[in-house]
């Protein structure tokens, strides 16, 4: 007989074993909660989510309780460990015998007997120690160093979990409020938000209000937010009367400013979010992906929930499958790092390496989606990502590749979610959406 609370707690480690295996968090999620009730889905995806966000510190409370130190840990241990941590110091709804006890039966799933003893003793540290404070747990921080600055990247990042380079580009750039302010959305789950599509936005607010679902508006009204976490069950998902994109990606379609007769090339368009927003505004959309998979979960969208004026071909950018277009839309591969609320995953895959191999990929697909952009056309570059090296300053150097095109503002668009140069600019601790940038760039006609 499984023990109350397993299926749950096994669900979220398998969910992390299929991250550190190279899923992605969203497919693993819903590959391991598929068979489970919905109070048990719910307490799986906040487990799963809740070790990524906080890994750092919880290997930090778990290593000095291991005789033998943190390194002699099997890797499936170390997964059962800090669920068991993480549900004993920051859950505070959940019971430590439970915690505990659920924890040790999966130790004993993965490792045996002697696993379960392991876990048990080491999380019956955990609890006494978090019971009896934070004065008692272990040495405090380290002393600070001469430059107060440069000890905090290594604390903001360990205590935030997050890749310690990455924290001290952020201070650089921010400053330290700033950084703080991100690193804490990043560790918070965003809630689920909703775009209209075949229903409009008011429609679906009275039908999901009458159906007694609590729905709020999105910030800037770029959608509706709610706290259910599956939208297949929600009404309308089968009919198409909505799609799942964050505001920051919504804004994007009424940043672009479109011509309601323009033909676009979306360039990267799997899932389709963006395909489907423009093709409620413009006269057709050709959404491309390079990948067949990516294609069949784009076109399956586009059927559930278009227009009937985006059509899902498989196409690389390099070799673009149009003639010169109105607009293109190029939502380049990127870090990602706009998003780390929304995928907690992403985090531990980010390295300053891909950062520069993103960067070059970046401009030869820019080059590429230029030359099917028609004179007097637009170029709309976007990516899901906060580092300048895929923004801002991949703008300038196309700009100063191609004399035949400039920055274009949307002069109607918010002041405040623009840059400087007029760019798309949002930014998760500013704006609390996810963070995204996009630059319209028009050509000489």
């Amino acid at each position: 007989m499984t023990a109350p609370g397993l299926d749950s707690r096994r669900a979220a480690y398998s969910v992390l074993e299929q991250v550190r295996a190279g899923r992605p968090f969203d497919a693993a999620l819903d590959r391991a909660v598929r068979q489970l009730a919905e109070p048990d889905r719910r307490l799986a995806h906040v487990l799963a989510a809740g070790v990524l966000r906080s890994q750092t510190a919880l290997d930090e409370r778990l290593a000095p309780l291991v005789p033998r130190g943190w390194a002699s840990v099997a890797p499936a241990l170390k997964e059962v460990l800090r669920l068991g941590a993480f549900q004993l110091t920051v859950l505070d709804r959940v019971p430590a015998h439970a915690a505990v006890d659920t924890s040790v039966a999966l130790a004993k799933e993965t490792g045996g007997v002697r696993a379960g003893g392991f876990v048990n003793a080491v999380l019956r540290r955990v609890e006494r120690l978090a019971t009896l404070g934070a004065s008692e747990a272990g040495p405090g921080p380290p002393a600070e160093t001469a430059d107060p600055e440069a000890a905090s990247a290594p604390r903001l990042a360990d205590a935030a979990s997050h890749p310690r380079w990455l924290v001290e580009r952020w201070l650089a750039r921010f400053g330290p409020e700033a950084t703080d302010a991100l690193l804490g959305w990043n560790n918070t789950r965003p809630r689920l938000v909703l775009q209209p599509a075949r229903l409009s936005q008011d429609a679906l607010l009275q039908r999901w209000r009458s159906a007694g679902i609590e729905v709020t508006l999105a910030p800037h009204g770029a959608g509706l937010m709610t706290a259910r976490s599956r939208p297949q069950e929600l009404p309308g998902y089968s009919e198409g009367a909505f799609l799942v994109q964050d505001p920051a990606q919504a804004l994007l379609a009424r940043y672009a400013a479109l011509d309601p007769t323009d033909t676009v090339y979306d360039a990267c368009a799997a899932p389709g979010g963006k395909a489907l927003s423009l093709g409620r505004v413009t006269a057709r959309v050709v959404a491309g992906d390079v990948s067949r998979a990516r294609v069949r979960r784009l076109a399956g969208n586009l059927r559930r929930a278009g227009s009937g004026r985006e059509f899902a071909v498989v196409a690389d950018v390099v070799a673009p499958p149009v003639r010169a277009v109105d607009a293109v839309l190029l939502d380049a591969p990127c870090l990602g790092t706009g998003t780390f609320a929304r995928h907690p995953d992403a985090r531990w895959r980010v390295t300053p390496e891909a950062l520069a191999v993103l960067a070059e990929r970046q401009a030869c697909l820019l080059d590429r989606a230029a030359d099917v952009v028609a004179p007097g056309g637009l170029l709309l570059y976007s990516t899901c990502s906060i580092e300048p090296e895929e923004n801002e300053q991949q703008v300038e150097r196309f700009l100063s590749r191609h004399s035949e095109f400039r920055r274009e503002r949307n002069h109607t668009f918010p002041a405040g979610l623009t840059s400087v140069e007029g760019d798309l600019m949002i930014l998760p601790q500013r704006h609390q959406m996810d963070g995204a940038f996009a630059a319209r760039l028009r050509r000489t006609p």
